[in-house]
């Protein structure tokens, strides 16, 4: 695929690793290459385990791209709205995988996607942006109205981070497993969820999620002009 983005396709199980070498910034064009390798997988039937390198699944938005004005920070924000619509509907069971951090933009891949494991260890997770002066924009608000609980949705107006164990109670995983554990159980799940039958798992999927996807792209079109993917 790309030195950022890679894909691995075995057994019905596609495994995408994002490691930028850095802090797997979401710049609009590293979204781009993960589309391309949802793309992949998807032609290929395949349940997509994603995941980022070990001690950062993602810092959020590439922090860049919002200084060099409105139109790249326009760019950004679609894609990412594109990126959770697409996760929301896409048609084969998607798991993230958390080894580290995890910050806004990260966080909305987590949301997105029908199964979330995280590593035990010392890392933060959480949408923090109004810590950095960003208002949250609307489309992930109804992203977390749909999958946090309702004490994790009233605090990201606060910016609050959590370590593994709280960001489980809140809704932004559903499980943390020690990380010497964790390559097992990911595998164990990823089977489990290539066994289920296709058409009932994407025919609920696509009722579980109806709702939300209508709120976000709703939100994602009224706020950034642009009808969302």
């Amino acid at each position: 695929m790309s030195e950022r983005v890679s894909v691995r396709i075995d057994d019905g199980i596609a495994r995408i690793h994002v490691d930028d070498g850095k802090v797997n910034a979401l710049s609009a064009a590293l979204m781009g290459e993960l589309d391309a390798a949802l793309t992949e997988a998807e032609a290929a039937g395949a349940v997509v385990v994603l995941s980022g390198r070990d001690g950062m699944f993602s810092a959020g938005f590439d922090l860049g791209t919002f200084r060099r004005g409105h139109d790249a920070t326009m760019e950004m924000l679609r894609a990412g709205a594109g990126l959770i619509l697409r996760l929301l509907a896409f048609p084969q069971p998607v798991l993230t995988v958390a080894a580290g951090h995890v910050y806004p933009a990260g966080a909305f891949l987590m949301l997105s996607a029908d199964a979330r494991f995280g590593a035990a260890g010392p890392w933060r997770i959480g949408l923090n942006e109004v810590a950095i002066g960003l208002t949250v924009p609307s489309f992930v608000v109804e992203l977390a109205r749909h999958r946090l609980s309702p004490p994790g949705f009233t605090r990201i107006q606060s910016a609050a981070m959590f370590g593994p164990e709280d960001a489980l109670r809140l809704g932004y995983l559903d499980r943390v497993i020690e990380p010497a554990a964790l390559p097992g159980e990911v595998d164990a799940e990823a089977r489990r969820l290539r066994a289920l039958d296709l058409t009932a798992f994407t025919g609920t999927k696509a009722r579980i999620n109806e709702r939300a996807i209508a709120a976000i792209r709703a939100a994602a079109d009224a706020e950034l002009g642009t009808p969302a993917c």
